[in-house]
């Protein structure tokens, strides 16, 4: 069965900024989607301004990734929202949040922490060295992958420490970045992936793409039911003592 994956993006920079428009022309969640697409996977968009943020019960319980880019309006995202996605992740669906993603409140609440960093806007150039090579999301992926200008994040980043660290980058300016972390969340599994500022066009980068379409396959539900909680009747017959 192929994967289904929904790319979610507010899809606010796109209507805002001509630049991003020029470089994104079916936005930044089109760019993601065409090119899962031509990996294979059944894709499907969604943005803010949509009904339910056009993640519905049904398009949620049809999703088995949902890829999160977020920025300028987290907190115009609704919690009744936040706690459906919440919801199926841990029931297995997968969750891929991409760059300033990192400030959207699913990924704040299933990481518990402020998820805050340093951050500077200067054409950066970044390296994205590969610091788990047996790991599946970096399987294509040569030793790193040089951006030649981004958008800079530095530690410290507070997040709780990964289950598994992919990338690290390296900047310009000097900094570093733990740029690719993977959870475990429930059923559910989690990957963080830094790079994708909206003025530049790193989601065309076919490095890029193939770490976002090995993350889905990586991320992709399998196939278990969600563990029973409560109360709960012995297996055994329990002897009177």
């Amino acid at each position: 069965m192929t994967t289904r994956v929904t790319v979610w993006n507010e899809n606010r920079h796109e209507n805002k900024n001509p630049v991003v428009r020029d470089i994104y022309p079916e936005g930044i969640h089109g760019a993601i989607a065409n090119a899962l697409k031509g990996a294979g996977y059944d894709t499907k968009t969604a943005t803010l301004d949509e009904p339910e943020h056009g993640l519905t019960d049904d398009v949620l319980n049809e999703t088995d990734v949902l890829i999160w880019w977020g920025h300028l309006a987290h907190d115009e995202v609704a919690d009744e929202v936040v706690e459906n996605v919440k919801k199926r992740v841990l029931e297995g669906m997968g969750l891929i949040v991409l760059h300033s993603g990192h400030f959207s409140k699913i990924f704040k609440s299933l990481m518990g922490t402020s998820c805050d960093l340093k951050w500077r806007e200067a054409d950066d150039k970044e390296r994205l060295w590969v610091v788990d090579p047996s790991h599946p999301i970096v399987k294509g992926v040569g030793e790193y992958i040089e951006l030649e200008k981004e958008e800079m994040y530095g530690e410290h980043f507070d997040i709780p420490a990964p289950d598994q660290l992919v990338f690290v980058s390296w900047f310009e300016g000097g900094e570093v970045f733990r740029s690719g972390c993977t959870y475990q969340r429930g059923n559910g599994k989690i990957f963080y992936f830094r790079p994708g500022h909206e003025t530049y066009p790193t989601y065309h980068n076919e490095q890029i793409q193939r770490v976002i379409s090995n993350a889905v396959e990586w991320a992709a539900p399998v196939g278990r039911e969600y563990p029973q909680y409560g109360n709960a009747k012995p297996l055994e017959a329990i002897k009177k003592k």
